[in-house]
């Protein structure tokens, strides 16, 4: 028989990202966030290639990639909009993580499996950190697409790339439910 374990079940069904916006400080220090990378880094991955690596992001940090992203965005000619959004996640964050896809090569694992388990990454790290209390959220944007700022403001390789980035902080407001999908439109069952 299986054995259960209600609490992850039930943790599972209620979690709730909460916007990256509404974060603010306290966050994590460096040794309470470690638990936290330890679960993320336990993520299903194929071939045991781990094609991926965190970067963490602490405040001065978060500050020049918000004034690259401003920079940068107007070189590219981005719209103002664009250009504020691309800054925001920065200027906002207390603390975020960056993970980041690292393709490795295998004659096995293709590197669409890589490219998943940095994804199941994300969700893990989101997860472990929104498990022990914090609020956190997971984004990406322009600049985590852009080669340019992700090789000048991270230091990325051509093989590397951001599969997103995670920003935990403490919540500072509830965020509202939001509507969650109909099984009935999306599980189609097969016995035959």
């Amino acid at each position: 028989m299986p054995a259960p374990n209600p609490d992850a079940l039930d943790f599972l069904l209620t979690r709730r990202s909460r916007p990256a916006k509404t974060l603010s400080a306290p966050v994590p220090t460096r040794e309470e966030l470690l638990p936290i990378l330890a679960a993320a880094a336990r993520s299903p991955d194929h071939g045991k290639l781990e094609p991926w690596r965190f970067i963490v992001l602490e405040r001065p940090a978060l500050d020049r990639l918000a004034e690259l992203a401003g920079a940068h965005g107007l070189s590219l000619g981005r719209d103002e909009a664009d250009i504020t959004k691309g800054r925001k996640q920065f200027e906002d964050s207390h603390l975020a993580v960056a993970v980041i896809e690292v393709q490795k090569p295998s004659d096995k694992i293709p590197s669409l499996e890589q490219t998943y388990s940095a994804g199941a990454v994300c969700l893990a790290l989101l997860n472990a950190a929104l498990a022990s209390g914090w609020g956190a959220n997971w984004l990406s944007g322009w600049p985590a697409h852009d080669r340019g700022f992700v090789e000048t403001g991270l230091g990325l390789g051509m093989d590397e790339r951001v599969a997103g980035f995670i920003h935990i902080g403490t919540e500072t407001a509830a965020p509202p439910e939001r509507p969650r999908p109909n099984l009935d439109q999306i599980v189609e069952w097969v016995s035959e």
